[in-house]
């Protein structure tokens, strides 16, 4: 999955915790009182586990005494507006109508969401922090690589058919869902000879 991807799903990801958490701050703002100061008291646990998770997300860390701190403490944001919210919506939930089980299993989908989203959402940040980007490309194979000796003009040299096919096997062994364009330009071949190659490789 390249980078591109993984940026496709990371909206869709956050579009999912975003409606999530919309859902339960709308609850808990129609189970306060009617008024400005109890509705902003209770939509805040929802919003306040929204922003801790935008942040663990965005912002790395490189020591583990530290991500350990964050976690722990992201855990205890989401406990917190996961009590809440529960109790909230099950109380407007009974309000509204729902009789039986569905006002104590009603909060659990939707936090059920937040809480799956988040996860999702840090995975797929360290996932794209862990992935090549076009700025960093991977090198070329040791058998493939071009001279570079200072002394001597440089002409990349073309790669011979065996090494060609032995850089392309390995850049899609290492990268599955990269293009044909992509690795032709990292092997310095054309389209037309990585679709050969690896049309041989599967055949």
């Amino acid at each position: 999955m390249n980078e591109r991807h993984l940026i496709g799903v990371r909206w869709g990801v956050r579009g999912a915790l975003v409606l999530g958490v919309a859902t339960s701050v709308a609850a808990n703002i129609l189970h306060a009182d009617p008024n400005p100061i109890s509705q902003a008291i209770s939509a805040w646990p929802p919003l306040a586990l929204l922003l801790t998770v935008e942040l663990i997300s965005r912002v790395p860390v490189h020591r583990p005494s530290l991500a350990a701190v964050r976690l722990t403490a992201t855990a205890c944001i989401a406990g917190i507006a996961a009590w809440v919210s529960y109790t909230h919506m099950a109380g407007v939930a009974a309000r509204y109508g729902e009789q039986g089980l569905a006002p104590y299993l009603i909060p659990l989908s939707v936090d059920g969401v937040v809480v799956v989203a988040s996860v999702c959402l840090v995975e797929l940040a360290g996932r794209m922090r862990a992935a090549p980007t076009e700025s960093e490309p991977e090198p070329l194979p040791a058998d493939v690589a071009p001279d570079t000796d200072p002394d001597i003009e440089q002409t990349p040299p073309k790669p011979r058919k065996r090494d060609t096919a032995s850089a392309i096997a390995r850049l899609r062994e290492r990268h599955p869902d990269m293009s044909a364009a992509d690795i032709a330009r990292r092997v310095g071949v054309t389209d037309r000879t990585v679709r050969r190659h690896l049309n041989a490789q599967t055949a």
